[in-house]
């Protein structure tokens, strides 16, 4: 200890601090000790205050950091919900442009049967001409030639100076006269008969040129519609078979619910003599068929789900896939709680309730064999057995169940089995 207060006194020598008053002098001894203890407890009061500080100011610089990250994050997401909006807006247009080319395309086909109604009218009017003209040809010609026969025979008896019956002896005054008669009324019968027949072949020739024009113009108007047909048929082709649906196992499906016939896409049949069908027929059943397809198409497109659940401004939070070491078997929308939630397709509800993780959850059943479900809803809006439409309101966006925040759980199942929901999203943006 003496050694220990030896090495103290040379750092930190005995002080005395006076302390003085009118009447007397006080002091207090500041031994090396007490000197030690002081210095080390400032130096500890030090040391915290800068740790703390340094403390503060790293929770200072990290929040703003976090919350310029939060700024940025939120500036991205503004912007992909943005370019989401534009993109919607831009397939809604697309939508009522497709609308509208097929509502032009109806009446075009509309018009087209009529024109070809009437065509048909104009063709067997102008067939029965020719037969008539042809008729009046021919028996024109037989006239002409029994007149010339005749000519012949009274040309003849007048040269031999006998009578028409071949009597001999000579022919009277007035058997000349009356046979000169009948040669002129013969004579201008003959140019009669040669004017009206050259007439008939004018007209028979103006009527082929009509015909031919006719035919023209008919192949012109059927080019163009089959080229509207293909513009119209190819783009929902593409859209089931992008979907993995088998387009022709889909539209007899969809044929045997809709069987009846008659109306504006019934084939046409102008032949009367049990035939074949001429080619502009043929066309016209071609083009009346793909009409036919693209109603089929429409019929199909509403029962099954090409549409968007949700229509409010939204952001995708998790998408189909593995997560966390689990499979997730939906896309998941975030959005603020009460957003309205719209059924994809035409459907029958089989389930409208609680179900453990799902929370508050909707089924709806589609043709075709597949399912939708709407999972972690905060109200429903639909009842089980009820017969729902695309774009029926059927719940609102919740927090129920195994869920982390607000958001839509968005299922489509094919046979039972899962499959990713934005396959028949994006089949659907790419053609309404």
């Amino acid at each position: 200890m003496a050694r220990l207060h030896a090495a103290l006194e040379k750092r930190f020598p005995e002080r005395r601090l006076f302390l003085r008053s009118d009447t007397e002098t006080r002091f207090i001894r500041l031994r090396s000790e007490m000197q030690l203890f002081v210095w080390t407890a400032g130096a500890m009061v030090l040391a915290w205050t800068i740790i703390t500080t340094a403390i503060v100011m790293m929770d200072s610089i990290g929040a703003g950091n976090f919350r310029d990250q939060a700024r940025r994050d939120q500036i991205e997401y503004e912007t992909r919900l943005q370019a989401l909006v534009t993109e919607r807006d831009r397939r809604a247009e697309e939508a009522a442009a497709a609308q509208a080319r097929f509502s032009s395309a109806l009446a075009q086909i509309s018009v087209m049967q009529t024109e070809l109604l009437n065509s048909e009218d104009r063709r067997r009017e102008l067939e029965t001409g020719i037969e008539v003209i042809q008729s009046t040809l021919r028996r024109t010609m037989n006239q002409r030639q029994d007149l010339s026969q005749r000519i012949t025979a009274l040309e003849a008896a007048v040269q031999n100076g006998t009578s028409v019956a071949g009597a001999t002896g000579s022919v009277s005054n007035e058997a000349l006269d009356l046979l000169a008669s009948a040669l002129a009324d013969t004579a201008a019968e003959r140019d009669q008969i040669e004017a009206d027949a050259q007439s008939a072949i004018d007209r028979a020739a103006e009527l082929e040129l009509d015909l031919r024009l006719m035919e023209e113009r008919n192949d012109e108007i059927f080019r163009q519609l089959e080229e509207a047909m293909m513009v119209s048929v190819e783009p929902l082709d593409n859209m089931f078979r992008a979907a993995g649906l088998n387009t022709d196992t889909l539209l007899d499906q969809v044929r045997r619910g809709y069987s009846g016939t008659g109306g504006p896409l019934t084939p046409l049949q102008f032949s009367t003599n049990g035939g074949e069908a001429d080619p502009d027929t043929a066309r016209a059943n071609e083009l009346l068929s793909s009409m036919d397809r693209i109603n089929l198409y429409r019929i199909a497109a509403e029962r099954a789900p090409f549409s968007m659940p949700v229509r409010d401004n939204f952001r995708f939070t998790s998408g189909y896939g593995m997560r966390w070491g689990r499979m997730h078997y939906g896309t998941d929308f975030a959005g603020p709680v009460g957003t309205p939630i719209y059924a994809t397709a035409d459907g029958v509800i089989t389930h409208a309730g609680w179900s453990s993780g799902y929370g508050r959850l909707v089924k709806i059943q589609h043709e075709f064999g597949i399912e939708t479900r709407y999972g972690h809803l905060n109200a429903i809006r639909v009842q089980e057995g009820q017969r729902v439409s695309r774009g029926d309101r059927i719940g609102d966006m919740g927090n129920s169940g195994r869920s982390t925040g607000p958001h839509l759980h968005y299922e489509v199942r094919v046979g039972g089995e899962a499959i990713n929901p934005m396959i028949y999203i994006r089949a659907g943006q790419d053609v309404f």
